[in-house]
């Protein structure tokens, strides 16, 4: 009996020596294999991340109104305006800058500015709009002319340089191509309407910045005489006191 325990034993301890090896080696198969699978479902899942993120739109930093098109007066021979509202929707500053494909018949008022977040101008682009030639149709030209906005994150509030974008151009960004239209000033539209509503309005904003600030600081009177509001009226109040103590006696 003991005999055969003996070799039951050992036969257990020698099948047991012959699956061991087996099923370690099936189980390190097994999880190499997992690891390359999840390896290669990570790298699929971040070129995929990748590719999608560079589908997706770039958040823009500014509202433009008119969105897309800028509007000029059809005069030929003269040179004309056109303005567009540029609005700041981010919540940093942000500088903005205007390029044309004609610079040379064409000027903006500001070329470029720093916006606060939630401020917005105005801004006015002047051309010259040349005489058609061989018949040519106003309309015709609207392909012709773009303007381009580009804008820029900055750190915070600072004075307005072109070298700015010069200086970060990977993180500048193209906020819209504007294309030209002109509009018949013997035909009134709502666009051409709203044009003369902001050209007034900006008109008006440059006419504001034209004025000194107000002073609000003390008043000079005469030769240095310095009166400071607060101490006039603490002036005013003791001579009062004094007043109706003696009213009181």
């Amino acid at each position: 009996m003991a005999i055969a325990d003996q070799k039951a034993t050992s036969d257990g301890k020698i099948l047991g020596l012959f699956k061991l090896p087996f099923r370690n080696s099936t189980t390190t198969s097994n999880a190499t294999s997992n690891s390359q699978v999840e390896g290669s479902s990570n790298a699929s899942s971040s070129s995929v991340s990748s590719v999608a993120r560079s589908l997706l739109p770039t958040r823009r930093r500014l509202r433009l109104d008119p969105s897309k098109k800028l509007y000029f007066p059809y005069e030929p021979g003269k040179q004309v305006q056109s303005a567009i509202r540029i609005k700041n929707t981010s919540k940093s500053h942000v500088a903005f800058k205007f390029q044309t494909t004609a610079p040379k018949s064409c000027f903006m008022r500001p070329p470029g500015a720093i916006l606060s977040p939630g401020e917005s101008l105005i801004a006015t682009v002047f051309k010259f709009v040349e005489p058609p030639e061989n018949n040519e149709k106003p309309m015709d030209q609207k392909t012709k002319l773009k303007f381009k906005i580009m804008s820029l994150k900055v750190k915070g509030a600072m004075d307005y340089a072109p070298e700015l974008f010069d200086e970060q151009k990977d993180q500048a960004v193209v906020e819209q191509i504007l294309r030209v239209v002109f509009l018949d000033i013997e035909r009134p539209t709502p666009a051409l309407e709203k044009l003369k509503r902001q050209l007034a309005e900006a008109e008006a904003a440059l006419e504001a910045r034209k004025k000194p600030p107000e002073d609000t600081g003390p008043k000079i009177i005469g030769e240095g005489l310095v009166i400071d509001e607060w101490k006039e009226r603490r002036e005013r109040y003791l001579a009062r006191q004094q007043v109706e103590g003696l009213d009181s006696v």
